[in-house]
């Protein structure tokens, strides 16, 4: 029986280990951690108070993996979907976006019609991206067979469109969402919102390009947001369940120190405490610079290869903020039944940009970007009775803040907690604790290299057959034996498990 050691626990491991055991492979998983889910995990902050760390809402969860992984029978559960959209502003004159994105309340009827055109457009654009989850990157510089019929697949694709919707994609597929809202819309509440599904989690302001293809990324599965019953790491358990009924060992509290290799191949690897645990093969779901800089060494890699693996842009800009409440915030002019929405303070295109500009020079956003779940609305058991979680996600937070995060914690997260009470002005007298998550702390307790939940910057020049480097893009490496399944690979991150899937499928094939 062929064995495989799959490195981390995290939602694409526990994916690409329940689909190897399902043909009867013998699969094991090894989880530095105390518990599996990776960055997708439930835990308490504050006593009584649990929190979904790292991602919060559940919005790109593949379908068919769903059902071929059985995850509903395996725990899954949503405490409410499709989430409607809420811009606030200060003076309570907030704009809202139905949960299916084709309606939004409080802007004039122009742009309630540019919204509906603007969402069918996406929407087809977005498919694109989603067609290409599923897939196989093709080969560059080849003329196998197989690579070719990939391209023009792609091609065809794109081809379908039709001329008109064909036109408009290839032109702002790459370009700023800044244009592209700014050339469709009035309101400024609308557009700060919608801006966000082109930053949120990456290096990248509205006028930067590329900020278009992260907003269809976000967009590429066609699901709405939704907050999972028992919060995220109710969904990473799902997996885990499903990788373990398959017939998948996981082992966690075992941290990989290094792997083993019998001249060019990777033939097991070795834990902290010294154990060595021999494999026929390794799949990593670390992020790329963990897997080849750290535990294989750029010593056992080719020159140019190592280099593109340092120069990958994987330092994170996001941070989360997580308040326990002891009671429910009130926001100026919301109704209190859409406290519990996906609830965002971007009020301008100008703002979200000016947001973004301190990061360019290595600053905390002065006044930062939140995209706030308030999920104890809609699940009691994060709370105590009566009482209240808040998690956000604040954009823009560098990695490597000039002079450190040391002394600079305190002063953005008291800013976050100002901000906030501009929006909900009694917030900071309900606060019965807070906790700031830096890039640094992520990097620190998930074990992601540079803080960056896609173990990499999603753009055009990190997308597909370059995702995460050439040479590593369809899950195998240049080293014999070791294969990718994280993040870091096509399609990117997100809890969606297809970079998991896809990896086994291509181990199973040999690619």
């Amino acid at each position: 029986m062929t064995s495989t050691v799959v490195i981390g626990a995290g939602h694409n491991g526990l994916a690409c280990a329940a689909y190897l055991a399902k043909v009867g492979q013998q699969v094991t998983v090894l989880e530095a951690a105390s518990g599996v889910g990776g960055a997708a995990i439930t835990r308490e902050f504050a006593k009584g108070f649990r929190v979904s760390a790292g991602a919060h809402l559940l919005y790109l969860l593949d379908p068919g993996i769903r059902s071929e992984l059985q995850l509903d029978q395996h725990g899954l559960r949503y405490a409410r979907h499709d989430l409607d959209t809420v811009s606030l502003d200060p003076r309570g004159q907030h704009v809202r976006i139905s949960g299916d994105g084709q309606q939004v309340h409080g802007v004039a009827e122009a742009d309630q019609a540019a919204l509906r055109e603007y969402r069918r457009a996406m929407g087809r654009f977005a498919g694109l991206i989603g067609k290409l989850h599923g897939r196989l990157p093709p080969r560059m510089g080849t003329t196998d067979r197989q690579d070719v019929l990939s391209l023009a697949r792609l091609g065809w694709d794109i081809r379908r469109l039709g001329r008109q919707d064909m036109r408009e994609f290839l032109r702002i597929a790459g370009i700023n969402v800044h244009d592209v809202l700014q050339e469709r819309f009035d309101s400024d509440l609308l557009k700060g919102a919608l801006s966000l599904d082109g930053t949120l989690g990456a290096l990248l302001g509205p006028r930067s390009n590329n900020s278009v293809f992260c907003a269809l990324h976000r967009m590429s599965s066609g699901n709405r947001y939704a907050i999972a019953a028992g919060g995220m790491g109710a969904v990473s358990g799902a997996f885990a369940a499903a990788a373990q009924a398959a017939g998948a060992e996981i082992r966690t509290g075992c941290r990989v120190k290094r792997l083993l290799l019998d001249f060019d191949r990777v033939t097991g690897v070795e834990l902290e405490d010294g154990e060595k645990i021999n494999a026929d093969r390794v799949v990593s779901s670390a992020d790329p610079k963990t897997t080849f800089l750290g535990l294989l060494g750029a010593r056992h890699l080719e020159a140019g290869f190592a280099h593109r693996v340092r120069n990958l842009r994987s330092k994170g800009a996001a941070a989360k903020i997580h308040l326990a409440l002891d009671g429910l915030p009130e926001f100026t002019g919301l109704d209190p039944a859409l406290a519990g929405e996906r609830l965002l303070v971007a009020p301008s295109l100008q703002y979200v940009e000016h947001a973004f500009n301190h990061a360019k020079y290595g600053e905390h956003s002065a006044d930062p970007v939140l995209e706030i779940s308030i999920p104890s609305v809609h699940d009691d058991s994060l709370a105590p009775a009566g009482q209240h979680v808040l998690s956000a996600v604040v954009q823009w937070a560098p990695y490597a803040l000039k002079g450190g995060w040391g002394e600079a914690r305190k002063a953005f997260s008291d800013r976050i907690i100002d901000l906030l009470g501009q929006y909900a002005p009694g917030i900071r007298a309900q606060i019965r604790h807070a906790e700031l998550l830096t890039p640094v702390d992520i990097e620190t307790q998930f074990g992601i290299s540079g803080g960056h939940w896609h173990h990499g910057e999603l753009s055009l020049d990190q997308f597909l057959m370059l995702r995460p480097v050439p040479g590593a893009a369809r899950y195998a490496t240049p080293v014999n034996g070791l294969w990718l399944c994280g993040a870091g690979s096509h399609p990117g991150g997100g809890v969606m498990g297809c970079a998991g899937r896809n990896a086994a499928q291509a181990v199973l094939k040999g690619a």
